[in-house]
């Protein structure tokens, strides 16, 4: 599997819900599963094969994070005002101004201003600084961005 980058941000959500996967999660399905078995036949025991699937669930989740973990490498903001990973930064255009957080495509969602580094506005940004124009391919045709800070 290719390593891929991911803001420190998006990388300590992954490692905090492995956390919350292993430690809390683990814990309560298998009290779930415990109070299922007392309730006797288990071939006709609704409740305990729901925790046992949730157990499955919650084990392939927590495989799932472990692999992915291996393999990310977090990325800090570039420290001389250059927007790169885990920047905030304020942009003009045509329709008012615009907060977004550069993040990678795992942890992107455009409503709330994250917006993947790999999406056409994330990588037109990359590497420019206040006061820079750039000029994008958007559905609705080509906009002018103005960047009006970086916060890193």
């Amino acid at each position: 599997m290719a390593s891929s980058i991911i803001s420190r941000e998006g990388y300590q959500k992954l490692v905090d819900e492995l956390n919350i996967l292993t430690t809390q999660r683990r814990r309560e399905i298998a009290e779930r599963i415990e109070q299922a078995k007392e309730l006797g036949d288990l071939s006709e025991n609704a409740e305990y094969s729901d925790a046992k699937e949730d157990q499955a669930f919650n084990e392939g989740r927590i495989l799932e994070l472990s692999n992915l973990l291996k393999n990310l490498i977090v990325v800090d903001p570039p420290a001389d005002g250059r927007v790169g990973m885990g920047s905030k930064l304020v942009v003009e255009t045509n329709s008012g101004q615009k907060e977004f957080t550069i993040v990678s495509f795992n942890e992107s969602d455009p409503l709330d201003g994250k917006i993947s580094n790999e999406s056409p506005l994330g990588r037109a940004l990359l590497n420019h600084v206040a006061g820079d124009k750039i000029r994008v391919n958007t559905p609705k045709g080509y906009v002018e961005y103005t960047i009006i800070s970086v916060n890193n």
